[in-house]
């Protein structure tokens, strides 16, 4: 069996872009061209390797081929550096990095910037739940991501990174109205929560760890890290927010902590695959400093929720 590079290009052109249409487009050929590409490597592999339903996704057999067309380019791209140091920058390939809104809106742009700037490469960042980041390494569909899984993924390395920091906040007039007693259960269900999504469970968790059983609260969906904090402010509902944010309205006198332990931390790991690459280990010696320098390290005796064991 061989594997044709351009087929493979065609490949994750086509599950990056959704159709063929698209696909074609960005390759500068024909929506033809780009369908018999597919069908001469589904022949070759004596596989389907997509789908044709509108977007189209890779079945099992195309993420094995997409996660190859990535390395693949990574790996020429950081051959041909070595080779031809000052060859046209045009051709350089986006990498691929998972990073979940929080990371994004706080901390990791400076190290993805000081990352880009060395490399001279383009990076697509794609924002994802960091719980569910792993899943698009897995796939092919990213080469790195800040995960909060450290679950171990063949072929990966993954780096602790340590916390973001999270306080549950709201303002002093939703307090007083919603949860005057403190958080009870019964007012819990009923004070409005605001959330990033629905994959966004942060709020339910710590909910939980206060009343020791689940809530059922009607929640504000906003889903942009900067309006999410900006609800919160304006008393939408009670919500979880980076600490550095909350502390400054704790300051101001905006907002005000919500429960008996209002502090709650999110380890972060860095998961790259294990592939001898310039450019995964230039973005993971710059994401790992900065997450050094801004997230918080996890101390003996220290639970993953920021209390310290046999806080009440």
């Amino acid at each position: 069996m061989s594997l044709d590079p351009v087929a493979l290009a065609t490949l994750s052109a086509v599950v990056q872009e959704r159709t063929f249409e698209r696909a074609a487009v960005r390759l500068r050929v024909t929506p033809s061209a780009v369908s018999q590409r597919i069908k001469a490597l589904e022949r070759s592999v004596g596989q389907v390797v997509v789908s044709r339903t509108k977007p189209v996704t890779p079945t099992p057999a195309g993420e094995v081929l997409v996660r190859l067309a990535g390395h693949w380019d990574l790996l020429v791209h950081d051959a041909l550096v070595e080779l031809v140091p000052d060859r046209d920058t045009a051709a350089h390939p986006q990498v691929p990095v998972v990073v979940n809104a929080d990371s994004l809106a706080t901390w990791i742009l400076p190290p993805l910037a000081l990352a880009q700037e060395e490399l001279g490469i383009a990076l697509d960042v794609v924002r994802e739940d960091e719980e569910h980041a792993s899943d698009l390494v897995r796939s092919g569909a990213a080469l790195a991501a800040v995960t909060a899984d450290p679950t171990p993924v063949a072929g990966c390395r993954i780096t602790p990174l340590g916390s973001l920091r999270y306080l549950a906040v709201c303002t002093p007039a939703f307090r007083d109205r919603w949860l005057p007693r403190g958080v009870r259960a019964a007012d819990l269900d009923r004070a409005p929560m605001v959330r990033f999504d629905r994959k966004d469970t942060m709020q339910h968790r710590v909910a939980r760890r206060w009343v020791r059983r689940d809530i059922t609260p009607p929640s504000t969906f906003i889903g942009s890290s900067q309006e999410f904090a900006e609800a919160v402010r304006l008393g939408m509902g009670w919500a979880l927010m980076p600490a550095a944010w909350a502390e400054e309205g704790i300051r101001a006198g905006q907002l005000v902590p919500v429960g008996p332990r209002p502090r709650h931390d999110v380890p972060l790991h860095w998961l790259a695959w294990r592939l001898p690459s310039r450019t995964l280990d230039v973005l993971t010696r710059h994401v790992t400093a900065g997450a050094a320098a801004a997230l918080v390290r996890r101390g003996p005796g220290q639970t993953p929720g920021g209390g310290t064991i046999g806080e009440s």
